[in-house]
Parts: C-alpha cells; structure tokens; sequence
C-alpha cells in the first residue's frame, strides 16, 4: 500500500504572511492539527502545528493585557512560527516508510509530494487506520496471535495448518519483541472455529499468545 492510496488530496494551505489568529481559526473550523505553508506559486515552504501556535501564544503569566495579547498575535506570521524545511515523502511511497518517519522524527504528519509539489498529507491518524484495517474489519472474524522462532518458513507452514482447517486468511501482521530469536505473528481469519484452530497451532508452536472473536 502506498502513500497516495491514503493520504488526504489536496490539502488546506496558508501563506507564510498569514496571521496567527487566521492560522488558528482554519484549524479550529477545519478540524485539522496540521496546516502546509505555500507560497504564491504553491511551492512548500513549511507546516504549522496547532502545537506551534498555542507554544508561541503568551502563558498566562504575562503582564500584558488582553488588548496587548491580540495586537501582538495579529500581527505575528505563521513564517515566524512554521517548521522549515518541513519533511515530506513521495507519494509512491510505501505505507510503511511514512510510519517510519513519523516515529522517528517524532511527528504527527507528512506532507506528500509529487514530483516536488504538494498534492497531499498523510497523518499518524491516516497510519492507525490502516493497521485497525488489518488487525480487524468490519466483518466477524477470529483474530489469533502466535509466538514462533524468527527463522525463515515459519508464516508459511502456520498458513499451511490454517488451510487445512478450511481457514482463509484475511489479513497477517509480524511483530518482533524483545527476544530477538522470536517473533508474535498475528492473523485475522473466517472459515475456522476457535475450537478446531487452537489445537492444531499448539501442537505447531511454542505459544499461542492470545486469540478473540474480532469485530
């Protein structure tokens, strides 16, 4: 899965002369955390958190009056504020490397660029979708996570045992924990009782960590 396939088009954009107070007021009404800088001709130029903005707003410490306060945050510029260079990722990236990014750059969104342009954002809320996606939908299914050594052909001999039961796999995810010789493996599967299922994978694995009916 990449990028583009769940990034949100065509983003709300500001102009770095914007003030704070119109800045503020796009992402309380959008109901958006994040917002990309954009000069005339669209190129990026950064991105505004609404973290950004209550950080640069005066504490309530200050001396200053209230009348203060406004003159001062409306004549304050996103620019002064903004995160620049921003950091971005292709939209035919995988899915997989924009979470990468996000964790360890330890932010909460990605603008998405096409061939050096701005065609959308990818947020951690876009990211934790996906993996609801595939550690349960919306239809009924038993959702089972196993604990096996890390060596190569362990998903597909358990993929073998599930086929024999009449079990379909509709979605796999691998986990590492801290013992770096195994590894929990997680499936989502319909055609299978938990009372047939659980048998056949103890006698197969070391641990059968845990199993549910999912929704």
């Amino acid at each position: 899965m990449l990028v583009k396939d769940r990034m949100t088009p065509n983003p709300i954009t500001i102009e770095p002369d914007t003030s704070f107070t119109e800045a503020f007021r796009i992402l309380r009404e959008n109901n958006i955390r994040h917002v990309p800088v954009v000069n005339k001709k669209g190129t990026l130029l950064g991105i505004v958190a609404q973290t950004d903005l209550l950080h640069a707003s005066p504490s309530s410490a200050t001396s200053l009056s209230v009348f203060e306060i406004n003159y001062l945050l409306a004549n304050l510029d996103v620019s002064e504020v903004m995160s620049s260079p921003p950091i971005t990722v292709p939209d035919d990236a995988p899915l997989e490397e924009a979470a990468r990014l996000m964790v360890q750059k330890k932010i909460g969104c990605l603008p998405v660029l096409h061939d050096g342009n701005l065609v959308g954002m990818i947020t951690e809320t876009d990211i934790f979708k996906v993996f609801v996606e595939v550690l349960g939908d919306e239809e009924a299914s038993l959702r089972v996570t196993v604990r096996v050594p890390d060596v190569r052909g362990e998903l597909a001999r358990l993929s073998a045992v599930i086929a024999k039961l009449g079990g379909n796999i509709g979605s796999v995810a691998r986990f590492r924990g801290e013992d770096p010789e195994h590894c929990y493996i997680t499936f989502r599967l319909e055609g299978v009782e938990e009372e047939d299922l659980v048998p056949a994978l103890e006698a197969e694995v070391e641990d059968v960590v845990h199993i549910c009916c999912a929704t």
